[in-house]
C-alpha cells in the first residue's frame, strides 16, 4: 500500500500538466479530464483508508520514500511521504470535498472560454495541497505551501481583465509571502537547532532543546499559519479573495489554503508542547481572530465576503483549540472537517444564487429566493444550521467541543478562553440569520443590472445541486458520526495526543449556554431583518458598523504602517544614500581628483622644469645633511 501513496499527488499533478499544456484542442475535454483526475485521487485515498482502518491504532503509519533531493554532507533532504492518521483526515478532506468542487465547476464554468486552465489550475491547487499534508518532513511541506500560494494567486485573479480581481491575487500573494517567511525561518532554525527538520527526529529531539529555541521555532510557524489562514494580523487578503470564480472560493474556504494553517500547528504539537508562551500567543490569535472575523461578517452585504468572515472567525476557532494543545488538537481538527462540508455548501449555495441572479452578490438586492431556488433554499439551510451550531447538526458537535475545551484550560484563562467562545457562537448566528433572511425570505428586492436586464431566479443545473446535496448530507451527519463512541477522537489520538483537561463546569452546563447565545443571536437577526424591511441601501449605522463594513480598518492600518511606513523609511534611506554614501564616495573622487590634478602639474614634460625640481631637491638635501653635521 505504501507504492499508493505517491498516486494521491500524481493524479491531479498529470491533470495540471495535461490541462496547462496540452492546448486548445483539450477545450472540450479538459473539465472532465481534470474532474475524473481529481476522483481518482479521492478513490486512491479511500483505497488507503480502508487498507489503514484493517491495521492496530499504532501500526497505522505509512512511509513512502521516493528519492533523495538533496543529498549531501550534512544536509538530507528527501522526496518523502507519511500518511498517518492525521494526514489521512486531510487526504479524504481535500480529495473528497474538491471532487465535489470540480463537478460543481463543470456547470458553473460553462461559458467560461478558459475553462480548460480553470480546472489545471483546480487540479494544481489539490496537488500542492496533498503534497503539504502528506510530506514527512518541513522542507517538502514547504514545497506544497508554496505551491498552494503559487495556485491560489492563479485561481484568485483567473478572471484577471477585472482590475479588482488582479489586485486580489497580488494582494492574497504578498500578505502570504509574510508568511511564508515565517515557514522559512523556521526550518532555517530547525536546522540549525537539530540538524533536520524531518518530522519524526525533529519531534523526538523537543525534550532536549531549550525552551527559548523552541518558542521562537513556535512563533515562526505561527507567523506561517496566519498567512495562510487569514489571522490576524495577517487576515487582510481573504476578503479580497472572493474577486474569483465561487467554486475558488468554495476550495479555499473549506478544503485547502485556509486549512493549511491549522495543520500546520496541530502537526507541529511537539514543538507547540514544549514552548508554552508560543502556545500562548497561538490561543491569543485564534480568540481574537474568531470575533474578528464575525464582527466583520455581520455588516458586510455581499453574500460571499460576509462568508469569508465566517472562514475567518471559525478557522480562528481551530487556531484557538489547537492552541490548547492536547485540550484542543482533536477537536480543532473535527471542527476543520465538519466546517469543510458546511462551508463549501455555503459557498457553493451562494453561487447558485449568484448563477440565478446575473451574478449579484449584494444581498440586498435578494428576497423570497426560496419559491424559486428550492434545492438551494434547502442546502443553503442545512449548512447555516449546522454552522450556528443547531442540535443535531455537525457544527453542534464540533464547535461545542471547542468551547468546552476552553473552558477546561481552567483558571481565569479558561474563564475567559470559554466566555470568548461563546460570543462568538452568539455573533455567529446573528450574521448567518441575517444571510438567510436577506437572502431567502422576505419581498423580493431585485433589480435590472447595469445593461438592464431584470434577474429571473432558477435552479441551478444538476451538476451544481447534486455536490451541493452530497455536502448538505455531510453538514447534517459527520459530526454526529464523528461523535459516537468517541470515534474521531481514538481516530487521531495516536497521532495528535489528548487531555481533557479540568473544566470548571460540566458539558451539559457548556451546552446549555450555547444553546442560549444561540437563541439570542437568531432572535436579534429575526428582530432587525425578519419583522422589518430590509432597505436598498444599507444606513449608516454606529461607528463599529462602518468600520466593520471597512474590514474594521485592517486595510487602513495596513496603509497608514506598513505602506506609509515603508514609504517614509524608503525616503530615509534614500537621503542617506545621498547625503551620506554618495556623499563620502563623491567626496573621496573629488578629493581624488584634485589631488591628481595638483601633482599632475609636477609632471608637465618640460626639462626646464625635471631640472628645476632636481636642483631644488639637491639643495634641500645638502641643507638637510649641513644642519645634521652641524647639530
Amino acid at each position: 500500500m505504501e507504492n499508493l501513496i505517491a498516486l494521491l499527488v500524481a493524479a491531479p499533478l498529470l491533470g495540471a500538466a495535461v490541462l496547462l499544456c496540452g492546448g486548445r484542442r483539450l477545450d472540450r475535454a479538459g473539465h472532465w479530464i481534470g474532474t475524473v483526475l481529481a476522483a481518482a485521487s479521492f478513490v486512491i485515498g479511500v483505497v488507503l483508508f480502508t487498507d489503514m482502518l484493517g491495521k492496530g491504532a499504532e501500526d497505522r503509519a505509512l512511509h513512502q520514500k521516493l528519492f533523495s533531493w538533496i543529498p549531501v554532507e550534512g544536509f538530507q533532504a528527501d522526496v518523502a511521504f507519511q500518511l498517518d492518521q492525521l494526514s489521512m483526515t486531510f487526504v479524504l478532506l481535500i480529495t473528497g470535498v474538491g471532487t465535489l468542487i470540480h463537478i460543481y465547476s463543470i456547470g458553473y464554468m460553462e461559458h467560461d472560454e478558459r475553462r480548460r486552465r480553470f480546472f489545471g489550475y483546480l487540479n494544481l491547487f489539490l496537488a500542492a495541497m496533498l503534497v503539504l499534508v502528506i510530506a514527512d518532513n518541513y522542507l517538502l511541506l514547504y514545497v506544497g505551501w508554496e505551491g498552494v500560494g503559487l495556485a491560489s494567486y492563479l485561481l484568485i485573479g483567473f478572471w484577471q481583465h477585472k482590475p479588482s480581481a488582479a489586485t486580489a491575487a497580488k494582494k492574497a500573494f504578498l500578505v502570504n509571502r509574510v508568511g511564508d517567511m515565517g515557514l522559512s525561518i523556521a526550518i532555517m532554525l530547525m536546522f540549525t537547532t537539530f540538524g533536520t527538520f524531518a518530522f519524526g527526529p525533529v519531534f523526538e529531539a523537543t525534550g532536549d532543546t531549550s525552551e527559548g529555541k523552541l518558542t521562537a521555532i513556535g512563533l515562526m510557524l505561527l507567523l506561517a499559519a496566519c498567512g495562510k489562514s487569514a489571522q490576524v494580523p495577517l487576515q487582510s487578503w481573504l476578503g479580497d479573495a472572493m474577486e474569483g470564480p465561487t467554486p475558488v472560493s468554495a476550495l479555499i474556504h473549506a478544503a485547502t489554503m485556509v486549512t493549511a494553517g491549522v495543520y500546520l500547528i496541530v502537526r507541529s504539537g511537539a514543538i507547540f508542547n514544549a514552548a508554552p508562551d508560543a502556545q500562548l500567543v497561538v490561543v491569543v490569535v485564534g480568540a481574537v481572530t474568531l470575533i474578528f472575523g464575525a464582527i466583520v461578517g455581520c455588516a458586510k452585504d455581499d453574500i460571499k465576503k460576509a462568508l469569508a468572515g465566517s472562514t475567518m472567525s471559525q478557522i480562528g476557532y481551530m487556531i484557538l483549540a489547537a492552541g490548547l494543545g492536547p485540550i484542543g488538537y482533536v477537536f480543532a481538527i473535527m471542527h476543520l472537517v465538519t466546517h469543510g462540508f458546511f462551508k463549501a455548501g455555503l459557498f457553493l449555495g451562494a453561487g447558485s444564487v449568484m448563477h440565478g441572479m446575473n451574478d449579484e452578490v449584494d444581498m440586498r438586492r435578494y428576497g423570497g429566493l426560496r419559491r424559486f431556488m428550492p434545492v438551494t433554499f434547502v442546502t443553503f439551510g442545512l449548512g447555516y444550521l449546522a454552522i450556528i451550531g443547531f442540535p443535531g447538526l455537525s457544527g453542534f458537535f464540533s464547535k461545542d467541543k471547542i468551547i468546552e475545551a476552553a473552558f477546561a484550560k481552567g483558571g481565569t484563562e479558561g474563564w475567559i478562553l470559554g466566555s470568548v467562545a461563546l460570543l462568538g457562537a452568539a455573533i455567529t448566528a446573528f450574521y448567518m440569520t441575517r444571510v438567510m433572511l436577506m437572502t431567502f425570505f422576505g419581498e423580493k428586492r431585485w433589480q435590472p443590472d447595469a445593461e438592464g436586464h431584470e434577474p429571473h431566479p432558477h435552479e441551478s443545473p444538476k451538476s451544481m445541486t447534486i455536490p451541493m446535496i452530497v455536502l448538505a448530507f455531510g453538514s447534517v451527519f459527520a459530526g454526529g458520526f464523528f461523535s459516537v463512541g468517541d470515534r474521531f477522537l481514538h481516530w487521531l489520538e495516536p497521532v495528535t495526543g489528548h487531555d481533557h483537561g479540568h473544566a470548571p463546569v460540566s458539558a451539559t452546563t457548556v451546552t446549555a449556554a450555547t444553546m442560549v447565545v444561540l437563541v439570542i443571536g437568531v432572535a436579534i437577526a429575526w428582530a432587525m431583518y425578519g419583522r422589518r424591511p430590509v432597505p436598498a441601501v444599507a444606513p449608516r449605522g454606529s461607528l463599529l458598523t462602518r468600520a466593520a463594513r471597512r474590514d474594521l480598518l485592517q486595510d487602513d492600518f495596513n496603509h497608514v504602517v506598513l505602506v506609509r511606513g515603508g514609504e517614509h523609511l524608503t525616503r530615509s534611506l534614500v537621503y542617506v544614500d545621498h547625503s551620506l554614501v554618495d556623499g563620502v564616495v563623491n567626496g573621496t573622487a573629488a578629493s581624488m581628483g584634485g589631488l591628481s590634478g595638483r601633482l599632475r602639474k609636477l609632471q608637465n614634460g618640460y626639462a626646464r622644469s625635471y631640472a628645476v625640481s632636481m636642483f631644488g631637491g639637491a639643495a634641500v638635501l645638502i641643507a638637510a645633511t649641513l644642519l645634521m653635521r652641524a647639530v
